[in-house]
């Protein structure tokens, strides 16, 4: 059987060049039912939007009938298509596209609402990534893994990040070794090494919100080749500072697949240490690169200009943004949860 990999597929860094970013517009659902919420919610999506259309061309997916009022924040130069949604973190529900350096395809990842959780629905997002990929005019391939794009990270040089609670905990993949969840990521990403951290942010877990199990994208993400930068809480009151301090060890002590030892750029948490009556996981690492940008969560913090500070000095040749996120991790995630590259062939 034709795999992407065997067929000269990989997935491209996140720096690589985009022909465009896709989208979710935020409907009525279980994660914005009351109207102030929903408002909020579309007004944060449309910075983002716009933040991004600076640098490269934006495709909004929106709810039947819920275009034309999309527009009127998004603006006249993004573009807007109508499919049935459940939620709208593009990210997760969306293709994963890769390349072959002359062709476009995507993997459509098997999706059960971030592990079947009770307050999820996934009924329309499950079919949004075949849609999108079709709308690209990509080559589609289907994986039985359960999984999501907030939950992989590449260095698109053979590398992978992953989170043992997310591809394999049992509310996903019950039953999968760590050697198949490999053997299916490596083969439909095209990459040879993974790297694992074992879980993820502590409000990425019940009791606290909506949660995801632990995505990886809001622990560590690389930022070029060699180099990873990750999520720091210095703050031992916060019971992340022992999650993350772990993450930066495993990470100090890794190579990656052409067998560099990873440079280790930690990143501060914002001082908050909780929101919304819980933990507070705010991470700089949610951020989105596009041509020529960075699109950085900010979160009205004195260390959101440090992060900016540190992104400066890791991408030099383009613009950082900071746009304020806390609208959009109140829904239970960030900038990078609500984008996805679509790479340039």
């Amino acid at each position: 059987m034709n795999t992407p990999a065997s067929d000269g597929f990989r997935m491209p860094a996140e720096w690589a060049p985009h022909e465009r970013t896709w989208m979710a517009w935020p409907g009525p659902n279980h994660t914005f039912s009351d109207p102030e919420e929903l408002t909020a919610a579309r007004t944060a999506w449309a910075s983002v939007a716009r933040a991004v259309r600076r640098f490269e061309p934006v495709t909004v997916v929106c709810g039947p009938g819920q275009s034309a009022e999309a527009r009127d924040l998004l603006g006249a130069d993004i573009d807007t298509v109508e499919r049935e949604l459940d939620d709208a973190w593009m990210r997760d529900i969306g293709p994963t596209f890769l390349t072959n350096g002359s062709q476009l395809a995507a993997v459509d990842w098997t999706f059960n609402g971030w592990g079947a959780q009770e307050w999820a629905g996934w009924e329309h997002d499950a079919k949004i990534a075949a849609y999108v990929s079709d709308l690209a005019g990509a080559r589609t391939y289907a994986s039985k893994l359960v999984n999501e794009g907030g939950g992989i990270h590449v260095d698109g040089e053979g590398t992978v990040l992953l989170t043992e609670t997310v591809q394999l905990g049992p509310e996903r993949n019950p039953g999968w070794t760590k050697e198949q969840v490999e053997a299916e990521i490596h083969t439909h990403l095209g990459t040879r090494k993974a790297i694992w951290l074992p879980r993820g942010l502590t409000a990425d877990y019940p009791p606290y919100g909506y949660g995801t199990l632990g995505h990886v994208d809001i622990v560590a993400a690389f930022a070029g080749p060699g180099t990873v930068v990750v999520h720091r809480q210095p703050d031992p009151a916060h019971p992340d500072h022992e999650v993350t301090e772990e993450a930066i060890g495993i990470l100090k002590a890794a190579t990656d697949a052409r067998g560099r030892r990873l440079e280790v750029v930690d990143v501060p948490a914002p001082t908050v240490l909780e929101a919304d009556g819980h933990w507070a996981d705010y991470s700089y690492i949610n951020h989105y690169v596009c041509n020529g940008g960075v699109v950085l969560c900010a979160f009205d913090d004195p260390r959101d200009e440090l992060a900016a500070g540190i992104f400066r000095r890791l991408y030099p040749d383009r613009t950082v943004t900071l746009v304020d996120a806390r609208t959009i991790f109140a829904g239970g995630g960030g900038i990078h949860c609500i984008t996805q590259q679509q790479p340039k062939i």
